[in-house]
C-alpha cells in the first residue's frame, strides 16, 4: 500500500494532525510520537534549510532533494508544499511527477502569483498582506495538470486558495468549488480570520471534500484544537512551522547562556542525551553492522529514489 493510499484512508477515518518536519531527525521524532503524517512547509524549507525568506526562491531541485530526505527518514505519509508549482500547467505536471518520485504522498499547490524570474516577485506567506492571486481559470488549469501528472492515482492533490486576504471569503469559497471540480482531492482555505469563517467553510463542503486547516502561529486566524476543527468539518490540520519556531527559540536561549556562562553545563537537563538520540535512530554503537542490516531496505529504497530522480531530470525552475 502506498503512502498516498494510507493518507487517504487516514483522513477518511479521523481528523489528522500533521506537524511540519524541518529535518530528517525531526521526521523520525514525529513518527515515534504517534503522529500519522508529516509536512514539508515552503516556509521551513526556505528559512530553516536555506536561510532565505519564503518568497519563491526555492527551486524544484531543492524541494525534491528535501522531499527525498524526509520521506526516507520515516514511514508515515509526507505532504509537500509545492507553492505555485514552478510555472504554468506544463511545469506543474512535471513538478508532480518529480515530487511523487521523491516520495511525496500529497502535493499542495496555491493560487498566488508565482515568483518572477527567480527574484521573488509578489510570492509571500499566505498570512501577510500584499498577496496577489491568479485568475480562477489559471489555477483550474494547474489543478487539472497536477491531477493528470500523477502516476499514482492515489497521490493527493491539495488546492490552496489565498484569495480570502485578497478578495474576501465569498471569492475564496467560489475558487475552492472550482478547484474541486478540476480534480483537487483536498481543499486548503488559507487564512480564515475567525471561527465563524472556519465554520462556514466547513458547512460549505460538508461531506464532499476533505478540508485542510492551517494552524500556523502569529497569523491572522485563531489557533483552534484538532478536535475543534474536526467539529467544524476539517479532515486534516497543519502545524507547519511550530517545531522549527520552538527549536529556534530554544537555541537562541542556549547560545545566550553559553555566551554568558562560558559553558553548556546548566543546559544538560534540557538536552536530548546521547542515549536518547541513539534510541531514536534505533542504533547500538556497539553493533553498527546490526543497524545496517536492519535498515538495508530503507537505504536501498532511498538510493532507488535518487536514481529515479536523476532520470526524470527536474527542471528546477524558481
Amino acid at each position: 500500500m502506498s503512502q498516498a493510499t494510507i493518507l487517504r484512508r487516514l483522513v477518511a477515518e479521523q481528523t489528522v494532525a500533521i506537524p511540519g518536519a524541518p529535518m530528517a531527525l525531526v521526521a523520525k521524532l514525529i513518527e515515534r510520537e504517534g503522529f500519522q503524517a508529516m509536512y514539508l512547509s515552503g516556509a521551513v524549507l526556505s528559512a530553516g534549510v536555506h536561510a532565505v525568506p519564503d518568497i519563491g526562491l526555492i527551486t524544484l531541485d531543492q524541494l525534491a532533494a528535501h522531499t527525498r530526505i524526509l520521506s526516507a527518514a520515516a514511514d508515515i505519509p509526507l505532504v509537500v508544499d509545492a507553492d505555485t508549482g514552478f510555472g504554468g500547467p506544463r511545469e506543474v505536471e512535471e513538478c508532480v511527477r518529480v515530487l511523487e518520485a521523491a516520495g511525496a504522498a500529497a502535493i499542495q499547490l496555491e493560487d498566488q502569483q508565482g515568483a518572477a524570474s527567480g527574484t521573488g516577485g509578489t510570492k509571500r506567506c499566505g498570512h501577510l498582506a500584499g498577496k496577489q492571486v491568479v485568475t480562477p481559470g489559471e489555477m483550474v488549469e494547474k489543478v487539472a495538470a497536477a491531477r493528470a501528472g500523477c502516476r499514482n492515482p492515489d497521490t493527493v492533490i491539495i488546492a490552496r486558495t489565498d484569495a480570502r486576504g485578497v478578495a474576501g471569503l465569498d471569492d475564496a469559497l467560489a475558487r475552492l468549488h472550482a478547484y474541486r471540480e478540476a480534480g483537487a482531492d483536498w481543499l486548503f482555505p488559507e487564512a480564515p480570520q475567525d471561527r465563524d469563517e472556519l465554520a462556514r467553510i466547513g458547512r460549505d463542503f460538508a461531506g464532499e471534500t476533505p478540508l485542510l486547516a492551517n494552524m500556523t502561529e502569529f497569523g491572522v486566524g485563531p489557533l483552534l484544537t484538532v478536535d475543534e476543527l474536526s467539529d467544524l468539518g476539517f479532515a486534516a490540520v497543519l502545524f507547519p512551522v511550530t517545531l522549527m519556531r520552538v527549536a529556534m527559540q530554544a537555541m537562541h536561549a542556549a547560545l545566550a547562556i553559553i555566551g554568558d556562562e562560558g559553558t553548556q553545563e546548566s543546559l544538560l537537563d534540557l538536552m536530548q542525551t546521547r542515549e536518547e538520540l541513539y534510541e531514536l535512530l534505533e542504533y547500538d554503537p556497539a553493533d553498527p553492522e546490526a543497524w545496517l542490516a536492519a535498515h538495508s531496505n530503507r537505504l536501498a529504497a532511498h538510493s532507488n529514489r535518487l536514481d529515479r530522480q536523476s532520470h526524470t531530470g527536474p527542471r528546477g525552475d524558481a
